[in-house]
């Protein structure tokens, strides 16, 4: 837990006062709202912010950090978020929390994207962490055997003896691949399939990954 806070406190140093922001979901993202929160009282930190989940945006809510409605945000200067792989081309596995749709939106959409992220979630190549596939309830198991017949074992995510329903009310298939060897390929193979609302892998997104180590030291690794 350390070591995220550490992180996700030194990604909220390149928030600078009129920033428009994008707040990420999950663990990291959450010391990163909160010490954005804490900024905005000692330095009278003036910003507008979107949330990627309803998690985040009620955490915003609740240290009075401003939500500012998509319609009127044009885009963003950047988003601070977790992941759950980085590889060494700054590529990332994405949607742990679910959130991956909301996610890849906002993240497209901002001139920076931000990654805070402990030396645990770096790897060579991404893939060991189950890739989230989003897909739509109709005919979804007719999505889930095409997931199958494209080779990457997929496996519904449950919450108890339920499917998993995300914020935009759909489902996520978990794919075991074990190793992506063309991330950019798989991507565009994925979001093909009839059904499938997109993928984890975030392809060429990320400008900046703030890593924080064991011994107490962070790197900027930039693309």
């Amino acid at each position: 837990m350390e070591l995220k806070k550490a992180a996700a406190e030194r990604a909220v140093d390149f928030v600078k006062d009129g920033m428009k922001v994008g707040l990420g979901t999950g663990s990291t993202a959450y010391w990163a709202i909160k010490r954005l929160g804490e900024r905005m009282k000692e330095e009278g930190l003036n910003i507008q912010t979107v949330a990627t989940s309803k998690a985040s945006e009620d955490q915003a809510r609740e240290l009075g950090i401003p939500l500012i409605p998509f319609a009127e945000m044009g885009r963003l200067d950047l988003t601070i978020d977790g992941a759950d792989e980085v590889d060494g081309r700054l590529n990332l596995i994405k949607g742990g929390g679910g959130a991956l749709l909301r996610e890849k939106i906002v993240a497209t959409n901002s001139r920076r994207l931000i990654i805070v992220v402990d030396e645990s979630k770096i790897v060579h190549t991404l893939g060991k962490f189950p890739l989230p596939v989003e897909i739509v309830p109709f005919a979804h198991e007719w999505t889930f055997q095409a997931l199958d017949q494209l080779g990457c074992r997929p496996q519904w995510r449950m919450n108890g003896e339920e499917k998993y329903v995300t914020d935009n009310g759909n489902y996520i298939a978990d794919c075991l691949l074990g190793r992506i060897s063309n991330a950019e390929g798989l991507n565009q193979k994925l979001n093909m399939i009839p059904g499938v609302v997109d993928n984890g892998l975030f392809v060429d997104l990320a400008d900046t990954v703030v890593v924080s180590h064991s011994d107490g030291s962070i790197e900027l690794k930039k693309r």
